[in-house]
């Protein structure tokens, strides 16, 4: 066990996001994505699983060690909806709130089509699928930097 890291991290996760450089994708992938065969096409190029958690419990997992990128104006972006590119499931408000909590500010997340998405994905460094079983819970988070201290 390790002092202050969340549990929900597993080895292979920590070891992702460790090895990750300032302006990665990071995907995190409901149960209906294809998250095998494009994790097959990412850096890593093999799928990492938080088979037990939803969506938002692994985005608040992942961003307790991550910081998400300050450079770009979305470094966080969601899944749209099909034929509803505007509305935004619970799934969605729910991993918003994680990603507000985390960065301590509310950070809207940008939007991407279905499969603008997946494109996207294949270039990630990584995905990691979840056990989340609603809709459009699919988001692309880009890595940020932590300063020097003073």
């Amino acid at each position: 066990m390790l002092r202050n890291f969340d549990n929900r991290l597993t080895a292979d996760v920590i070891q992702a996001l460790r090895a990750m450089g300032h302006g990665d994708d990071l995907v995190i992938a409901d149960t209906n994505f294809p998250s095998d065969s494009v994790a097959r096409q990412t850096t890593l190029g093999k799928l990492l699983r938080m088979d037990n958690l939803s969506a938002a419990e692994a985005a608040e997992a992942i961003l307790s060690v991550m910081p998400l990128d300050s450079f770009v104006d979305h470094p966080a972006e969601r899944m749209e909806m099909v034929g509803k590119p505007k509305e935004i499931p619970p799934v969605q408000a729910e991993v918003q709130k994680a990603i507000d909590k985390a960065e301590g500010k509310s950070w809207p997340m940008g939007s991407i089509e279905r499969f603008a998405f997946y494109e996207r994905a294949k270039k990630a460094y990584c995905v990691i699928v979840t056990g989340e079983t609603r809709f459009y819970g699919c988001f692309i988070f880009k890595k940020g930097v932590i300063p020097p201290k003073a």
